[in-house]
């Protein structure tokens, strides 16, 4: 197959999807040239367009096209709750499979030194103004149970601890429906640490 340098291009743009190589990357520009361009086009206008219009909320820093996301808007959810993940995909996690009726804000990563990663680029700035400004009784850290969630978490538990806000973190431990027998030694020891009574 005799490649044009347009063709390179796109199989090139592409790779920055997560999870798509160079064979993917291929497979994808030609199924796009050959049986679906019109699709290809829309996809096309609509990443413009998303990349135009597309920002962070101004309090919580989801992705949405207003000031505020929908979240953040809604009056019917608790101000003075809020729960702090690390990404947009958290959110939508939580807020599909629970019943938590507060406001969130994103960190948009966690705390790594060796990246380059410090508290101003979590926007914990931003969080300790509106723990300061906004009535917060209570936090939720919702941060992934790596090294690194779990010192962003330490990190912001101190802050909260200094406007005497209540600090709550997600419980960690064997995931339901799963055999103990396959839960790796980190995960069953959290699980104990953290046991509960039967109700």
């Amino acid at each position: 197959m005799s490649s044009s340098g347009l063709l390179e291009d796109l199989v090139e743009s592409l790779r920055c999807l997560p999870g798509v190589g160079p064979k993917s990357a291929q497979r994808i520009a030609l199924h796009l040239l050959q049986r679906d361009r019109q699709a290809a086009k829309q996809l096309g206008q609509t990443l413009v367009s998303a990349m135009d219009k597309i920002h962070h909320c101004q309090q919580c820093r989801i992705f949405t096209e207003q000031t505020l996301c929908r979240w953040c808007s809604d009056p019917g959810r608790k101000s003075s709750q809020l729960c702090v993940v690390e990404g947009p995909a958290d959110v939508l996690a939580i807020d599909r499979a629970t019943d938590f009726r507060g406001k969130f804000f994103l960190l948009l990563g966690h705390l790594s030194p060796l990246d380059g990663i410090g508290p101003k680029d979590l926007g914990l700035d931003l969080l300790e103004t509106r723990l300061e400004n906004e009535g917060i009784d209570e936090i939720t850290l919702a941060t992934n149970p790596t090294v690194e969630g779990q010192a962003t978490a330490r990190y912001i538990g101190d802050i909260a601890a200094r406007h005497n806000v209540t600090v709550m973190q997600i419980a960690r431990g064997v995931p339901v429906g799963s055999e103990l027998e396959f839960a790796d030694g980190g995960t069953l020891s959290v699980a104990f640490a953290q046991r509960t009574p039967l109700n």
